[in-house]
């Protein structure tokens, strides 16, 4: 294998700068659309009158419909390319946009949420990989974890100024809103609509793939190819031991750090003013994103520290991640705790560079959407079991009983990562 340049973006060629370029502002405007609507999700489905029960049970229709798509949409993105693929992500996520604003009934509202999920499988993979294979052919041999690292901090800036936006739109245009008969969150979601739509026409003509040849059985061959495509991806895993350690450590990280990303509202309200307290949530929430951009853009300078070999700066983040954890949740006042949970933000961007060079460094062109996705389906299952377990040690002790439990699988993980490191450096040999 050959020896990976040093990325710098002044020594790139001018096709493969535009090339980033490109890719961040669509990076920026697919996550601004998403943003604009997680501020308010929540507060809107309760404003339709739906409960906490009924809440995590639209949320279990997204989860479940994005699992099962995963592997399907993948393979699929491999067969006929990125770019069609993607477009249909987008038409998806507007259907379910437009479902959500025009029901308030359970069911229509659990069918608005199966087409984020329908989204959420057709966009895994399928750019990501463009991106890299593009990159690759315009810059050969250069680390493409920097550029990765400027892709991350795009995606995650698009998220926080969409969450800042989503929820400034009711209290601005909320009262216009209702006077037409609608919700004042109803806002939030036009604006996600229209912005999806900019995406769309974006993709269209600055997005350039080669045209693959179009099989109308594809997709058919997509559901039934599923089993082929476990064990095929399987097998990869299996004779690529780097893969099976990467996504073992990735399942545990999920497992640790979702229960913090999904409950740390629940855990930090109280700490707060009630007459202000959702207005702080609110801002923390965009002071999340832009936590995570940092970390993006930081990751390359930590990966120098470690003279740029991925896996032991893995295993560096979730060491740190482990230990920032616990301190969050000792934590027994907001001050101490914000400070906490930004410092823990950061770490959380900069862990997703360093995971995703390994991953593209181990696969071929060919099974790169394939492998992305089963990334994702590995990380989406350690998520939700990391959720319940955490759910139910809360429910019976504390919030912060069921943090310090997660923090073991980062334990876990930095172990096995470490293991990563010895495997990577013999392969290298």
């Amino acid at each position: 294998m050959a020896t990976e340049k040093e990325f710098s973006l002044a020594a790139l060629a001018g096709s493969a700068r535009w090339h980033i370029r490109v890719f961040q502002t669509h990076q920026f405007l697919d996550r601004f659309a998403m943003g604009l609507t997680v501020a308010v999700v929540a507060l809107a489905l309760t404003d339709k009158g739906m409960d906490l029960f009924q809440i995590s049970l639209l949320f279990g229709v997204y989860s479940l419909t994005t699992m099962a798509m995963e592997l399907p949409f993948g393979g699929l993105a491999d067969n006929i390319g990125r770019k069609p693929v993607f477009l249909t992500a987008v038409i998806a996520s507007l259907v379910s946009v437009a479902l959500f604003v025009a029901t308030s009934d359970f069911y229509g509202l659990a069918v608005s949420f199966a087409f984020i999920g329908l989204g959420r499988a057709l966009r895994s993979g399928t750019l990501d990989a463009w991106f890299v294979e593009t990159f690759k052919a315009t810059a050969p041999n250069v680390d493409v974890q920097p550029a990765l690292a400027k892709a991350q901090w795009a995606n995650a800036m698009g998220l926080a100024v969409g969450a800042v936006l989503g929820g400034l739109l009711p209290d601005a245009f909320g009262s216009v809103a209702e006077r037409y008969g609608f919700s004042i969150y109803d806002v939030s979601y036009a604006a996600s609509f229209g912005v999806m739509l900019g995406v769309f026409v974006f993709t269209v003509f600055a997005i350039v793939e080669k045209p693959r040849p179009m099989n109308p059985f594809a997709l058919k061959q997509g559901f039934t190819n599923v089993p082929l495509v476990v064990k095929d991806a399987g097998l990869l895993a299996l004779k690529h031991p780097a893969l099976s350690l990467l996504l073992a450590a990735l399942a545990l990280f999920l497992m640790a750090t979702n229960p913090v990303e999904v409950i740390w509202p629940t855990h930090a309200k109280p700490m707060l003013d009630e007459g202000y307290a959702n207005t702080v949530i609110g801002a923390l929430t965009a002071t999340y994103f832009f936590s995570v951009a940092l970390g993006a853009s930081l990751s390359p300078r930590i990966s120098g520290i470690f003279k740029r070999r991925h896996a032991m700066t893995l295993a560096a983040t979730f060491a740190c991640l482990a230990g920032v954890q616990i301190a969050m949740a000792v934590q027994g006042n907001i001050i101490g705790f914000v400070t906490v949970f930004i410092l823990y933000s950061v770490i959380l961007g900069i862990s997703e560079t360093p995971a995703s060079s390994i991953l593209h460094s181990c696969v071929e062109d060919r099974q790169r959407s394939t492998m992305l996705s089963l990334r994702s389906l590995i990380q989406q299952l350690g998520a939700t079991l990391g959720l319940v377990l955490a759910g139910a040690v809360a429910q019976m002790y504390s919030t912060p009983v069921a943090w310090m439990v997660a923090a073991v699988f980062l334990l876990i993980a930095v172990i096995l990562t470490l293991v990563l490191v010895k495997r990577l450096a013999a392969g290298s040999e």
